[in-house]
């Protein structure tokens, strides 16, 4: 069981609208993805044609069924009614061990990954992939980029946030998610250039405060890499079975009241 810190976190910063194009230009990999008509997440270009995201985003809620792939469009740096590339997605990889339809669990939250191959590349200048690094530690400084359901029309910056916790593959983050954040790219900043350590899965509670919750991606990464190198993934495929999803129950191996996933 995880003993967490308190949970105040007297460094972390507001949210930063990224509204303007100066605002949002190094940012321009972020972008939302509209999922077939039904809500959107957020993603992140890790390769001229890859998307990083979560995996519960390519799920309908009502029929728990994957979601085609080619219903999904990719909105590279998307602000106010803009982007700077459309793309339709190709092929999707989940990890191969996630279960949609199931509670919301430790389990489940950290095998929550997808990649998504887009039918074309993009090769624009403007929009440059991010780099992923190692897991962060307990006590590191991150911060989120993301949509959410009150400012899906342009992204907000969390330049700081803290992890409070690590388990089971799991991070569990003090940072600032909503609706619509599922998916969004977790940073670090140490270096020259932000690389993403995580991405938001889902909302939690942990002694009555929010907290984000994503997943360590090294070896989930490197399994969705395999797989989209061997050419596999699915454009249309059924979920597998499972049992119902239950949310608000008490987790006794993360100490984390489980909301529902963040997008």
């Amino acid at each position: 069981m995880v003993v967490l810190p308190a949970l105040a976190q007297a460094d972390d910063s507001r949210l930063q609208q990224l509204e303007s194009l100066d605002a949002g230009r190094a940012w321009q990999a972020v972008g939302r993805l509209d999922i077939g008509g039904l809500g959107f997440c957020t993603g992140t270009l890790i390769a001229p044609d890859l998307v990083l995201t979560a995996a519960h985003c390519l799920f309908d809620k009502a029929s728990k069924a994957r979601i085609d792939p080619q219903r999904i469009e990719f909105l590279a740096g998307w602000r106010n009614g803009r982007a700077s590339a459309y793309r339709q997605v190709r092929r999707a990889v989940v990890h191969p061990d996630y279960v949609y339809d199931s509670d919301v669990s430790p389990e489940r939250v950290r095998r929550d990954l997808a990649l998504l191959q887009l039918q074309h590349p993009i090769r624009n200048t403007t929009v440059t992939p991010f780099d992923t690094a190692t897991r962060p530690a307990a006590g590191d400084e991150v911060g989120v980029v993301s949509y959410a359901r009150d400012r899906s029309e342009a992204p907000a910056l969390q330049e700081v946030c803290g992890v409070m916790a690590r388990q089971q593959g799991i991070l569990v983050m003090s940072c600032d998610v909503d609706f619509g954040s599922s998916g969004a790219p977790i940073f670090s900043f140490e270096g020259a250039t932000p690389r993403i350590v995580s991405v938001v899965s889902a909302k939690a509670e942990v002694r009555g405060d929010r907290v984000a919750l994503g997943t360590e991606l090294g070896e989930p990464l490197a399994l969705l890499r395999a797989i989209m190198k061997a050419g596999r993934g699915y454009a249309l495929a059924p979920a597998p079975d499972s049992n119902r999803v239950v949310v608000g129950g008490v987790r006794r191996d993360t100490g984390a009241k489980f909301i529902r996933p963040g997008g």
